[in-house]
């Protein structure tokens, strides 16, 4: 059959469709959580999460007779969610996201309901829609994990939405000037001489619930851990030194299994079959208990039969009654996220406590579900392996190769600066800067990602390590990306991800100039409130080692967590033989009863016990020589300050006074190579200043 240019701009027009729809998806649950991330609970804004509802409206005839004639007008709605960046106002930009996410499903569920007939059509509309994720993946690579096209990027934080929204508007045209389905339909069946389907009907043989249950697991699975090349690395990440499969170059194997398994979708023999989905739920069960490699390369395995099953499972949808069975699909997704945000959010939310830790139980949800939509998957009609579903495959095939070569191309590109080695700012002094700050999951005051702002305030205050609070940021909530590796690349820092999601925590990582020759993840003590997390790392700086301890304790609410989490915190600190610094959010006033756990417990110094104005974060420090300290505004980052210190590492053999002087000294008592940028001083830049003491200080 001889290449046709009209059929092959349609696919590309439906792929590029299919990448806004999972562009649109993905930004979704991250507008949304900006408004409870503010309000500390519950807002009302997370009403829109159910704007994915939309392909309900296919159980009105008058609706369903409109798309099939006119499909222009989903694919136009959807396109206001990449539109969206154009509001300055988050409210106003979340209503745009949500009615671009109406717009996207009902396009979708129109493409599964009109093209079901037997002419392939539905084959080729199903594997431009996993293209689209495909291609997706690939550029987020490009982006360090961001996808340049959400609302919540710009011209300022690299965003390309003008660039995305022009390619829109030439994919709705094609959909605009081409046939209608009804008539393509029988030019199709006239050109390959199939059959013409006169009507549209529905199998009698499709269990309609389990296609819906089986639609939702697969959005769900498909988003949660496949809808970027680094979740899995991530959900898999383990201490220094053994952390299992960095995100570069190895999520190119996220991509290439997923791929593969789209690929392999026509043989729906095997891939419904209960051995197969044994295979995958292994695959899950690995990724949910097991670190490192073999959790990874289990991930692998879920990746390449999610996209085996696929085809399978969107065909029985498309087969079974399209009202009900697109709105318990949609509904049905809608209760796994929930369920995956309950697992580690379950003290902010009601019945959260049901949900307390259990990824498993959505796990195993997800699995089940899935194979309820296998198993009404192998009830369902399939095509004829005629000339234009082969023609289909091979544009699905060669997109598919396309995408992948792009994710390795990336990889490639970003490999040096991933590998490089980083240097230390300050060796001929013996300099350790090191810093703490709660960055409210890298999405600022006025719901824009703030990684660029995040590095230069890391750049201008010369930091050597730093530690981020409320850091993870894979999870649907937070768009499903990993900012660390940004800063990792670009700054030249080694980095620690912290205690993966997988372990139901806010976050806490670690980014540092000096090797990683251990960290351990701690999870402290937390019977009442939210998962408390730490890290305990041993750093070689200038040839010594330096214990760094990093954590994010619970809330005020809780009192008996934060004892418990202060004591375990003081119990590893006094067992640590090396020079320590503490950088940590501790929740309390100073010269408190947790204050004295952890600074007498611990056997470190307070940086200055004489800033009475602090409860959340504070520095500590043992066998190392204070140099200074400094408090950095937050800007428009995020709602909390940032600490810094200086220290000099003393030479092995050479000893520090058990008790450190609090007299304070001038900054002309140090060389200018010690002191604390003069940039922060007075009105600072980009709205980050040396505030309470309006200046750094320095001691003997």
């Amino acid at each position: 059959m001889k290449f046709d240019m009209a059929e092959a701009r349609h696919f590309a027009a439906d792929t590029y469709l299919s990448f806004v729809f999972w562009t649109v998806l993905t930004s979704l649950g991250m507008c949304i959580w900006y408004f409870p991330l503010w309000h500390m609970g519950i807002s009302g804004y997370e009403v829109a999460l159910f704007a994915d509802i939309s392909p309900v409206l296919l159980g009105v005839p008058a609706i369903r007779r409109m798309l099939r004639r006119h499909r222009g007008i989903s694919a136009a709605l959807g396109l206001i969610g990449i539109a969206a960046y154009t509001f300055a106002n988050p409210a106003k930009r979340l209503l745009a996201v949500a009615a671009g996410t109406a717009g996207v499903m009902l396009h979708l569920g129109a493409a599964l309901y009109v093209d079901r007939a037997a002419t392939g059509r539905l084959e080729r509309d199903i594997q431009a829609w996993e293209a689209g994720l495909l291609a997706s993946v690939a550029v987020r690579m490009f982006f360090h994990t961001n996808n340049p096209a959400w609302p919540t990027m710009n011209a300022a934080n690299g965003g390309w939405n003008g660039t995305a929204l022009a390619l829109g508007l030439l994919a709705l045209a094609d959909v605009v000037t081409r046939r209608p389905a009804a008539e393509a339909e029988v030019h199709a069946a006239k050109k390959h001489d199939l059959p013409p389907t006169p009507g549209q009907h529905v199998s009698k043989t499709t269990p309609w619930a389990k296609s819906a249950l089986g639609l939702g697991a697969l959005l769900f699975t498909l988003h949660s851990l496949f809808s970027d090349s680094a979740i899995l690395g991530r959900w898999t990440w383990e201490g220094y030194p053994e952390t299992g499969p960095a995100p570069v170059p190895w999520g190119g194997l996220v991509l290439s299994a997923l791929a593969a398994g789209f690929a392999a979708g026509h043989c729906s023999g095997i891939a419904t079959s209960t051995l197969w989905w044994g295979i995958g739920s292994a695959g899950a069960a690995a990724v949910t208990f097991v670190g490192g490699w073999a959790g990874f390369v289990g991930g692998l395995a879920l990746a390449v039969y999610t996209g085996t099953v696929s085809r399978s499972i969107l065909r029985a949808a498309a087969h079974a009654p399209p009202g009900r069975t697109l709105l318990v699909g949609a509904v049905w997704y809608n209760v796994l996220v929930l369920a995956h945000v309950w697992v580690v959010a379950y003290e902010f939310v009601p019945g959260g406590p049901l949900m307390r830790e259990r990824t498993w139980v959505v796990m195993a949800a997800t699995m089940l579900s899935l194979y309820a939509g296998v198993r009404a998957a192998r009830l369902t009609p399939r095509p004829a392996d005629g000339p234009a579903v082969r023609v289909y495959r091979r544009q699905a095939l060669g997109a598919a190769l396309v995408a992948v070569v792009l994710g390795w191309t990336a990889m490639v590109v970003r490999l040096p600066a991933a590998t490089r080695v980083p240097q230390p700012l300050r060796p001929e002094q013996r300099l350790l800067t090191s810093a703490i700050w709660t960055v409210h999951f890298d999405l600022d005051n006025d719901m824009w990602l703030a990684e660029e702002r995040i590095m230069a305030a890391i750049r201008d205050l010369e930091v050597d390590v730093m530690g981020f609070l409320e850091s993870d940021t894979e999870r649907i909530i937070m768009g499903q990306r990993d900012w660390t590796q940004r800063v990792g690349e670009e700054l030249g820092y080694y980095v620690d991800y912290g205690p993966s999601p997988r372990k139901h925590t806010w976050g806490c990582a670690m980014i540092s100039k000096f090797p990683i020759k251990n960290s351990t993840h701690h999870l402290l003590p937390s019977p009442v409130g939210e998962l408390a997390c730490a890290i305990h790392a041993t750093l070689d700086v200038h040839g010594r080692d330096v214990d760094v301890i990093i954590s994010h304790n619970g809330q005020e609410e809780n009192p008996l967590d934060r004892r418990l989490q202060t004591a375990e915190l003081a119990r590893i600190m006094n067992e640590s033989q090396n020079p320590l610094v503490f950088t940590g959010y501790v929740v309390t006033k100073p010269h408190a009863r947790n204050y004295k756990l952890l600074f007498d417990g611990g056997r470190i110094h307070d940086i200055d016990p004489t800033d009475s104005d602090r409860w959340c974060q504070y520095i500590g420090y043992r066998g190392l020589k204070r140099v200074g300290y400094a408090r950095v505004s937050r800007g428009t980052i995020t709602d909390t300050e940032i600490q810094v210190g200086k220290f000099v590492v003393p030479a092995l053999g050479e000893e520090v006074p058990e008790q450190p002087s609090y007299t304070r000294v001038p900054e002309k008592h140090y060389a200018a190579e010690y002191h604390f940028p003069t940039k922060f001083r007075g009105r600072g830049v980009r709205g980050h200043f040396y505030h309470v003491f309006k200046e750094p200080r320095y001691f003997e």
